[in-house]
């Protein structure tokens, strides 16, 4: 089957002009950087100053958040009385940084805790009985569970039998009934007055710190402790939008300036640049190191990690942590072969609109990480089932602007379980009814999805010129990381570009090629593009670009440091015969959380 991709190109219509002219002024910036701003929802001085000169001081009071007077009270009693707790989290990376941030942070004030997160594959997702159960042989009064117990009613109520409070914290959606716990604390809870309603499990958690701090007129501990947001907040996904945004630029500054030891020494394992952190980078390198540990095993290895006061201790964890992730890098390759292999035996490309395969024998720590290369591949929603204790269990990935929360729920009758959100999911099936529900879901994805859907959409933030890219347009471009969901790498469209060298395919399929417009001349590249090499092949050929703008360094040698240059980030080249009239042109929702 065919799996290159036809983009469809969505140009946001321009915002009225007196608004882009006022703002542009205001803020001393070309016309074309006032547009982006606004498509992402920056319409005045004030808002632009925070999204550029972000400021602790301009995160909400976190007792607005429903709930934090109360938490806030138990834990202060807890301490004052010298009560033991117990912290509960999850196995990802949202979760082992909340448990890592509210272990020290108690430690700090003296406090005796100790933590448990479940074995992904034994206890599953959530507050387990044998968490509750090790909370009490501690002695434990009072358990704060980070990143997870929103819907954990039945738990919540066990551990109040055996005599333990119990505060939550996080942020996913609640279930029609809360857990009858002492405090809960998840903006998403209905009437919640909290303005903000996208942190993470440690973005929550960090707000109760700094509850605690205010009790204690002491608020600059809780800054301390901004660099464990950061992580969870990059690697969870969310919107990079207010005070998602303002934790991670300003916790970006500290991981690249003053790393604690177990920061310093993972950024070192994985072999990147210190000093030189970004979002990016967490995604694709600290984070999946994080998380491989809870794949392949023990989480608790991770938290042992980030907690670590001794950097020698750290560089060991930390190599623990390297070879995990070697070591799920290799399964998950081994899967992503097999899966490929399935798809193209048994998927009707014409007429199948989702991806359900079933192994036996694959590592349910990888299969979600394998379902999101095959959307990235094929385009379609995916599921990927391995069996689990006689069970078929796995996790479903989507593709934008497809509900696979609502196609699992058309098919619930097939299921013996599931949970998740628009774009991610967890399900459970009985073996003898996989090819049933791969029909069932077949056809509910079938009834849901758009035809507009099945086409990946290429969002770009506006038309230039290459001439239009200069030292200053660039440097203020630069000023719009960190990048993440909402809050995108700005991403133009040049018209009648030229190209001027022979491209090469450099690295794993990757396009190099020089673009002239208008004599200005400039590198280019597209990453997994030498498909399209002869689209670029002749000189002087016309052709429309979608990029993004990068630097890269380049050195004459000698000593000197490396000069920084810009680069063309291609992601779709067209030859210009297509009518500028044709070219789809909608106002863009930047805001939301797809």
């Amino acid at each position: 089957m065919t799996t290159k991709k036809t983009y469809r190109w969505s140009v946001a219509s321009k915002p009225d002009n007196q608004l882009t002219t006022q703002l542009a002024k205001e803020i001393n910036v070309p016309e074309t950087i006032a547009r982006i701003l606004i498509y992402r929802g920056i319409t005045t001085y004030a808002e632009a100053k925070e999204y550029f000169r972000p400021q602790l001081s301009d995160l909400h009071d976190p007792f607005l958040m429903d709930g934090m007077q109360k938490a806030v009270d138990r834990i202060m009693k807890a301490i004052e009385t010298n009560e033991r707790i117990l912290i509960f989290g999850d196995y990802d990376v949202d979760g082992t940084t909340s448990v890592a941030m509210l272990f020290l942070y108690l430690k700090k004030l003296g406090c005796q805790s100790i933590i448990h997160i479940p074995d992904r594959i034994i206890e599953g997702y959530g507050i387990s009985l044998t968490g509750i159960n090790k909370g009490k042989e501690f002695g434990a009064t009072l358990l704060i569970s980070v990143d997870c117990g929103i819907t954990a009613i039945d738990q919540v109520e066990y551990a109040r039998s055996l005599g333990i409070d119990v505060i939550i914290c996080d942020h996913h959606e609640p279930g029609q009934s809360l857990p009858n716990a002492h405090a809960v604390l998840d903006p998403l809870i209905p009437n919640c007055k909290y303005p903000f309603k996208y942190l993470c499990g440690c973005g929550v958690t960090f707000k109760l710190i700094q509850a605690l701090e205010q009790r204690r007129d002491n608020g600059q501990l809780a800054n301390d402790f901004i660099d464990f947001a950061t992580l969870a907040t990059t690697a969870d996904i969310v919107p990079l939008v207010k005070e998602n945004r303002i934790l991670t630029k300003i916790g970006l500054q500290r991981i690249n300036t003053e790393p604690r030891p177990g920061i310093r020494a993972l950024i070192e394992s994985s072999g990147t640049q210190p000093g030189k952190i970004s979002t990016g980078q967490i995604v694709f390198v600290l984070a999946p190191r994080i998380n491989a540990v809870g794949r392949m095993g023990d989480a608790t290895r991770a938290v042992q990690l980030l907690t670590s006061e001794n950097y020698e201790d750290a560089k060991l964890l930390a190599q623990v942590l390297e070879e995990e992730n070697r070591n799920r890098r290799k399964i998950d390759e081994d899967t992503f072969l097999k899966a490929q292999e399935l798809v193209e035996n048994l998927l009707d490309d014409a007429s199948d609109p989702a991806i359900v395969l079933h192994h036996e024998e694959w590592h349910p720590g990888v299969i979600g990480i394998v379902a999101s290369r095959l959307v990235e591949k094929y385009y379609r929603p995916t599921i990927m089932l391995t069996t689990v204790d006689g069970v078929a269990k796995g996790s479903a990935r989507s593709i934008v602007g497809f509900d696979i929360h609502q196609a699992l729920k058309r098919v619930e009758d097939k299921l013996i379980q599931f949970g998740g959100h628009k774009y991610a999911a967890g399900l459970a099936v009985e073996l003898d009814r996989v090819d049933e529900f791969r029909e069932a879901f077949n056809v509910a994805v079938e009834e849901l999805m758009s035809q507009e859907i099945r086409t990946p959409e290429l969002r770009i933030d506006a038309e230039i010129s290459l001439g239009e890219l200069t030292p200053r347009f660039l440097k203020i471009l630069k000023e719009f990381a960190p990048y993440g969901p909402s809050n995108m790498r700005p991403v133009f469209l040049a018209r009648n570009v030229e190209t001027v060298s022979q491209p090469k395919i450099v690295g794993k399929d990757h396009l190099r090629f020089r673009v002239r417009q208008n004599q200005f001349v400039l590198d280019a590249i597209g990453f997994g593009l030498g498909s399209l090499i002869d689209e670029v092949r002749e000189n002087g050929k016309s052709l429309d670009l979608v990029f993004s703008v990068d630097e890269h360094e380049w050195s004459s040698g000698g000593s000197g440091t490396p000069e920084a240059f810009p680069q063309l980030k291609v992601k779709d080249i067209r030859r210009n015969t297509v009518d500028t009239a044709t070219v789809k042109n909608e106002q863009l929702d930047f805001n939301s959380n797809q």
